[in-house]
Parts: structure tokens; sequence; C-alpha cells
């Protein structure tokens, strides 16, 4: 998954174009992968957009988060701050924002429209939309379940990564399969097994003249990275080993197809988003929840089971993200 951290400022107009008030907060505690959905979607609502990043301390941290005492004194020094004026909207995800996103509609008297992605754990009704993602299995009156989460895969984003990556990627032939590798996780397993299957299978499609894009996560593993980079030490192969920008984008824009690990949500929704055929590689899951997402984009015709080879159909592009933004637009009379 990108990084897109380093380009969010400069990609929207300033607050002083809007006033001070029309802006988005988005509130996480900086985690790539969470920060990534609340910033999706602010994008697509098209405010002017600034990031708030909360660390709590204890003993803040160990009580219910909707009855934190002074939740501002509960940051420490490398947290942003708050204080008004309050934005016309703010967007929440994980749980450490949750305390962060009451009290802003505490502060600002409810003229801050409080969105909470993922599923809070508290009723939803202490924000105004909760968007959780349906194999949450959440529901009620403020609450609009979607394919996946949110995210900042656009069809523009794409071809502004095609153009740029093209020359670094030149010098590897069609057809490309990008593939982007997940790890080890709460839900998931990612064992050496599964690291020397992959990475043969990979040789193998290599061996038949595509050229790999391939990438790993933060949750990869150090043994499991080495084995993926062994097998692909192959002159039609490219695996990003980490250092300088993420080339994660453009290997979406620049695949004919795209072979993703079943272990993460945001990379299975943001292939989908690309309109390009989506094999999945299946890793062991114990919490049949998140099948429950497989089973959803394979309905959808997005995702097939990878079966060792490379097929190609068509499909409309996912894009719950501006479904959402298209509502809160609404709500906020813009």
């Amino acid at each position: 998954m990108v990084d897109f951290s380093n380009k969010i400022s400069g990609s929207r107009n300033s607050v002083n174009d809007f006033g001070p008030k029309m802006a988005t907060w988005v509130v996480t505690d900086g985690r790539i992968g969470i920060q990534n959905q609340a910033v999706g979607l602010a994008e697509a609502v098209g405010l002017p957009l600034e990031c708030k990043t909360v660390h709590p301390r204890l003993p803040w941290t160990i009580l219910p988060v909707a009855h934190w005492p002074f939740p501002f004194k509960a940051l420490n020094h490398q947290s942003s701050t708050f204080h008004p004026p309050w934005p016309v909207l703010a967007i929440g995800c994980g749980w450490r924002s949750i305390p962060y996103i009451l009290a802003i509609k505490k502060l600002s008297k409810n003229t801050t429209l409080t969105i909470q992605l993922q599923d809070p754990k508290i009723s939803p009704k202490h924000f105004d939309l909760v968007i959780p993602p349906e194999h949450d299995r959440l529901s009620g009156p403020n609450v609009i379940p979607i394919i996946g989460s949110p995210n900042r895969v656009t069809q523009q984003k794409l071809s502004d990564a095609e153009n740029r990556w093209e020359v670094r990627f030149r010098h590897l032939p069609q057809p490309r399969v990008a593939a982007l590798i997940g790890g080890k996780s709460k839900s998931h397993q990612f064992s050496d097994d599964d690291a020397g299957r992959l990475g043969d299978q990979l040789r193998s499609l290599a061996a038949k003249g595509i050229s790999i894009l391939a990438t790993t996560s933060r949750r990869t593993g150090k043994t499991q990275s080495d084995i993926i980079r062994e097998k692909l030490d192959i002159p039609n192969a490219y695996l990003w080993n980490g250092e300088g920008e993420n080339p994660y984008l453009g290997m979406l824009a620049l695949a004919d197809a795209i072979l993703v690990t079943s272990d993460s949500t945001n990379m299975m929704v943001e292939s989908a988003a690309t309109g390009k055929p989506v094999h999945v590689f299946s890793l062991r899951c114990t919490n049949a929840k998140f099948e429950d997402l497989n089973r959803r984009l394979n309905d959808l015709g997005i995702t097939r089971p990878f079966s060792g080879r490379i097929e190609q159909w068509a499909y409309v592009p996912l894009n719950e993200t501006e479904k959402i933004a298209r509502i809160i637009r609404g709500k906020l009379g813009i």
C-alpha cells in the first residue's frame, strides 16, 4: 500500500479559498492504512483537508472511548493540536480517533459533521454518520455500510502514475502483473511455505514471459520477504526494496492484471478500483467475516481465486468512496 502522506497538502485548494470552517479534519493515529481510508474519503468530498494525528497516553487509553475526561490532555507532544475554528467536516478512523471526533462534535456545538469509519464498537448514535465495511455487519439509521473501505485510488491518479512511472518500468515488457503481497495479521497466516509457494508461482508466470511488479508490506515479515526476494531474482521481475518513493500506484497503473494476497482489505479494494482483473492468493484465515469481502468481490465479478495463471476479464471499477462522498456533500450542501 502506498503512503500518499507527502502529497496531501498540495492536492487541494487552501483553507483561505473557502473560509476557515470550510475544511475537513482527518483524525487518525497516523498508521498509513488507517489514514489513507479517511484521506481518500476527504479528498473525494473535495474540501481542503488537514490531517490530525493523535497519540493518547495512559490512563486515558484504558477508559471507554466515549467517556474520556479532557481527551485533549491525553495527547503526547507528538500529537496534533486542536483549537477553533472547528471544521465543517471531521472524519475519524481507528479507535484512538473516537474521543477526538466526539470532542469536536461537542465543542463545535454540533456544527461539525462527524463521520466515523469502520465499526466504532460504540453506539453509532454518537456520530452523524458511521461508514463501516459490509463485512463488519453493523446496521443503524445513520450507518452506511460499503464494500471494503474508502481509498485514494482514482482513475485520475492512475493516469498520472502511469505517465510518471512508465519510463521506470519500460524495460519490463507487457503483459505485466502487479503482485501486492501482505502478510501475517490477527486474522491471517503467512508462513514460509506460503511465501515459497507464491514465489514459485510468480517465477512460473515470469518464465511464460509475464513481467512481475511486486511489493511486500510492513506485515510480510523478514523471512518471508527474503524468500520472495530470492524467488524474484530474475530478469523480468521487479521487487520494491522499500527505498525511495513507493511505486505502488505506478504498479497498479502499469499492470495488465493484479495479484493480491487475501489478508488486506485495503489492497483488495484499491485493486478493485482499477477495473483490472484481480487475482486473489488465498491465505489461511481464522475470522470468517474477512472471507465475506472476498466472496462479495468475487460475486461482483471483480476478483477470482489465483489458480497459478493470469486471466483477463472486465468489470466496472469499484468506487464506494465517491458514493459516500456524494452523500456527505449533500448533507453539507456543497
